[in-house]
């Protein structure tokens, strides 16, 4: 079992959907290359981001196929599509998306215990159907916000550590002293913050890097952030700022939202979900928009940071 995944940027992908709610799949392999472009260090697909509650198991596992082929072995590929509540289904559906080609297999944290059950619960749930999973599969977990949030503990992390098993872990908790204690519990297990606004001081932390929908935005932006935190204090911290600001578009019409964003950065995606009804308002357009303006003069300005410096 391979047991380490790069740091950096993880984007936890959108789905492309057509007109009539099947995958796009044209729009995928462009999403793919477009990312790599960027210079993120992996793919999160089959995520909450990707509707993963409304894609079928039969699409899940196309889908993590397809990202694993097009991705071609230049950067690994993780999935989740852990979403059934019944024990066999969730080994079922682990086994095959396992299957694909993909680096790790990001189980749900959520499934493990109903919300509000003690942590021993959760444990004995996991212990369970890690012993009914192949002893070399790499596995990852993800604190999934939906249907509701199960947060890990300090000694719930310091347990997973123990295993030996997890190469991959996805915070939501967005606290930034939460993560600090968070990444020291987690041991050997590599911490991707989902919040763009704590990012900055969990790197400092320790933390892996960052998986979150942000990265659907301006994932070269996080690859910079990621790569040059310690060496351009100075300068991370400025753009850490930006990215923190930007991501306060994430609530308004998400995954519609960074689709359009995505059309705008030439990627022939339509305007489709299927977690909501409508399309995005005039409003929000022109939110985006401004967005992707503004970020293009942000970047402009990052290539020449120095000579700002000392024209101020």
């Amino acid at each position: 079992m391979n047991n380490e995944l790069p740091k950096g940027v993880w984007p936890t992908m959108v789905t492309p959907f057509s007109p009539d709610n099947e995958v796009d799949y044209r729009a995928l392999e462009q999403m793919v290359e477009w990312y790599i472009d960027n210079g993120v260090a992996g793919l999160f697909t089959v995520c909450l981001s990707s509707e993963m509650f409304s894609l079928s198991d039969k699409e899940s596992v196309q889908i993590a196929r397809f990202v694993v082929e097009k991705a071609a072995g230049r950067i690994p590929v993780v999935a989740s599509g852990h979403t059934a509540d019944d024990l066999q289904d969730q080994v079922r559906q682990i086994n095959e998306i396992a299957e694909t080609g993909i680096a790790a297999v990001v189980l749900n944290a959520n499934r493990f215990a109903l919300a509000g059950k003690s942590d021993a619960a959760w444990r004995m749930s996991l212990e369970k159907l890690i012993g009914m999973l192949p002893d070399s599969l790499p596995l990852g977990l993800y604190e999934c916000p939906y249907p509701f949030a199960f947060h890990l503990s300090l000694d719930l992390l310091r347990f997973c550590d123990s295993l030996g098993r997890f190469l991959f872990f996805k915070d939501t908790c967005c606290d930034a002293k939460a993560l600090e204690s968070k990444i020291k519990a987690a041991g050997k297990v590599p911490i991707y913050n989902a919040d763009s606004t704590t990012l900055m001081g969990s790197l400092l932390a320790g933390a892996a890097g960052y998986s979150g929908v942000m990265a659907n935005f301006h994932p070269d932006l996080y690859a910079w952030l990621c790569a040059n935190y310690k060496t351009q204090p100075q300068k991370a911290t400025w753009v850490a700022d930006f990215l923190g600001t930007a991501s306060l578009i994430q609530g308004h019409s998400y995954p519609l939202c960074a689709k359009y964003h995505m059309q705008l950065n030439g990627i022939d995606i339509e305007l489709y979900n299927r977690v909501s009804q409508g399309s995005l308002s005039d409003r929000i357009r022109l939110q985006v928009e401004q967005l992707y303006s503004f970020t293009q003069g942000f970047s402009d300005l990052l290539d020449n940071y120095e000579g700002m410096l000392k024209s101020s």
